[in-house]
């Protein structure tokens, strides 16, 4: 065992009493009997990527969704385990860290000792390179004990490398064969569960004995599906940004003469932005997706800020809020373009003194154009995945020096009659990820244990612990198990009028649907937010008393439940086939074949409508 990991923690008074409080977990997985209903072959959502996907892991897609039952549930088909042999099962952290990981683990803990007290938990140290080196600690309550609702990942600790070669591949499959692992199951967001399908359709193919098994851990928010509705970790860090942002708002409301630039983590996509929005109320956010789906240049966004920040000038107001995704670099058109031929120039060998040198004519202009401290953000080597290092990129001081230049011309003109601009910038980052978990991440994380343990005593293999029906109240929750490759989707490229590039599947990230209801909320009060200031501050983390039970607010004005409809949906199957049998009258008969008919017709324009379409 490494030192630095497993080692009791010093905890607070607030710290010690929150590891007394013990998650409640939904009927389906009580009691030492695993009972589960699996549905139909889970499809891909893209039908024009199926083939691709279904090529690339033939041993893993197609395979059935399941539903895990409460006791008293009467589905005749359902597949009764009651005998629960000793298993041995590690678990590892991948990705960036998210508040509620530990919690994963424990519930996981708490799940195969209640079923065999014999079973192991075996740990990885130091997340995938642990995994490939064989380092190992033995999950034990004393090792738990300082650990459960904390924050983090320093338990066991963690990397964002991921395992992809097919070096790493087999190194993971040794590992797991010389432990003699029943299971390997992987805790992170959208590229570890990638590497978790891929490991799981590998041992599947070498006809490896550990099954593979992913938890959607991100705090980015960007795992989001029709299976998936939410990440651990993103309700955390949504609730302590949006705190610190109300303590922006507020202070800006007493000085009445800053506006304060707030660059939130999320990667690309700007889920966390519009939480903390929804739940902060600043005067602005600027949304990545809204920006792609416009084509504003950096230039317009500067506009749309000056604009606003005249408005509120015309009514007194010098001050204000302002919310910037911290992937809104890769939104804005002429910066992505910019930013992927320096990426290209990384990729032949060039060294980072002598891009600027070989960038072509147009992106030489832009990049001269930038202050100084942006080129050298630019020009760093991109991550692992070739996305550039957003956390590094200070947008938020680019928006405000250039916002700043604009009011000052605007001013000397006369065209703009408030007070001299002054800027504050901040990055909300690092600060949130060690954040004690709220309650729901707490409750969330710990059932995602439960449901990884009825995923390996159902013997399945590639497969994403989900949890569905969230904004209830958690003996409501319905907990089961969607095949990883089902949630993947095939980015294609279009390359001139009749030819495309076709990417390898992939779990991919979610964007902010502009046509959900989470979004159309913002857009309701975004005149409000602007010219009112009607700031809103959530409060601290509770336990207990008013907002310990809140949850995201995009997640709760959101119809989602997916797993549910599908279970609805066959019941009504069920129900047709039941009424409508030989013998039936003849109007019964007229009358199924006009709604199927009717119904069919309409699913097959929608499917084949949304299998045309191009993935730019």
């Amino acid at each position: 065992m490494d030192s630095d990991y497993g080692v009791p923690r010093e905890l607070s008074e607030v710290q010690k009493k929150r590891t007394l409080y013990e998650p409640e977990v939904p009927p389906c997985l009580q009691g030492t009997t695993v009972r589960v209903e699996y549905g139909d072959a889970a499809i891909a959502a893209d039908p024009a990527g199926a083939h691709v996907i279904s090529h690339a892991f033939p041993h893993t897609y197609g395979q059935p969704l399941a539903h895990f039952l409460r006791k008293t549930a009467v589905v005749p088909d359902a597949k009764v385990i009651s005998e629960h042999p000793a298993v041995r099962v590690g678990i590892v952290f991948c990705g960036r860290q998210s508040p509620g990981g530990h919690n994963v683990v424990w519930g996981l803990y708490e799940a195969i000792k209640a079923h065999n007290k014999n079973s192991k938990l075996i740990g990885f140290l130091g997340g995938s390179d642990g995994l490939l080196a064989q380092k190992t600690l033995e999950i034990t309550d004393e090792v738990l004990s300082s650990y459960k609702n904390q924050g983090g990942y320093d338990m066991l600790g963690r990397t964002k490398d991921q395992i992809r070669t097919t070096e790493q591949v087999n190194g993971a499959m040794a590992s797991c064969q010389a432990l003699k692992l029943d299971a390997l199951v992987i805790i992170g967001g959208v590229t570890s569960n990638t590497d978790a399908a891929q490991l799981a359709e590998t041992f599947a193919e070498a006809k490896c004995a550990t099954k593979v098994v992913g938890v959607p851990v991100t705090l980015n928010g960007d795992l989001k599906n029709q299976f998936v509705e939410t990440t651990v970790g993103f309700d955390t860090i949504c609730k302590v940004n949006s705190q610190l942002i109300s303590n922006m708002c507020t202070d800006a409301l007493s000085a009445e003469k800053y506006y304060y630039f707030i660059r939130l983590m999320g990667r690309k996509a700007s889920h966390v932005a519009l939480e903390c929005a929804l739940q902060s109320h600043p005067n602005m956010v600027i949304l990545g997706e809204e920006v792609a789906a416009s084509k504003l240049t950096i230039f317009d966004i500067t506009k749309q800020i000056c604009d606003a920040v005249q408005a509120r000038a015309e009514k007194d107001k010098n001050h204000g809020v302002i919310l910037i995704p911290e992937g809104l670099v890769e939104s804005i058109p002429e910066l992505y373009a910019l930013l992927q031929e320096i990426h290209g120039l990384h990729g032949k060998g060039v060294s980072a003194e002598n891009i600027s040198s070989q960038l072509s004519p147009w992106a030489s202009a832009l990049f001269e154009f930038l202050p100084p401290f942006i080129r050298k953000q630019l020009l760093l080597h991109p991550e692992s995945d070739d996305s550039a290092q957003l956390s590094q990129i200070e947008t938020e001081k680019l928006l405000a020096q250039l916002v700043e230049t604009e009011m000052n011309r605007r001013l000397k003109e006369g065209t703009y009659k408030g007070k001299k601009f002054n800027a504050i910038c901040h990055f909300f980052g690092y600060q949130a990820r060690g954040a004690l978990p709220s309650k729901f991440d707490c409750d969330y994380a710990y059932v995602l244990g439960h449901v990884c343990y009825h995923i390996i005593a159902a013997g399945l293999n590639g497969y994403m612990a989900t949890v569905t029906n969230l904004k209830s109240p958690v003996n409501k929750w319905r907990c089961g198990a969607a095949p990883i490759s089902s949630m993947m989707t095939v980015k294609r490229w279009s390359r001139g009028p009749s030819a495309s590039q076709i990417g390898k599947p992939a779990v991919h990230m979610a964007s902010i649907d502009l046509k959900g209801k989470a979004y159309e909320l913002l857009r309701q009060n975004s005149s409000s937010f602007l010219l009112e200031d009607i700031y809103r501050n959530p409060g601290p983390l509770q336990y207990e008393g008013p907002g310990a039970d809140s949850k995201p607010i995009s997640l709760c004005v959101e119809d989602q439940d997916y797993m549910g409809r599908i279970k609805k949906l066959q019941e009504y199957l069920e129900k047709v086939k039941s009424i409508v049998k030989p013998g039936c009258s003849q109007d019964v008969l007229k009358a199924a074949l006009s709604a199927m008919s009717s119904v069919t017709e309409t699913l097959n324009i929608m499917t084949s409508s949304s299998s045309g379409q191009t993935q730019l």
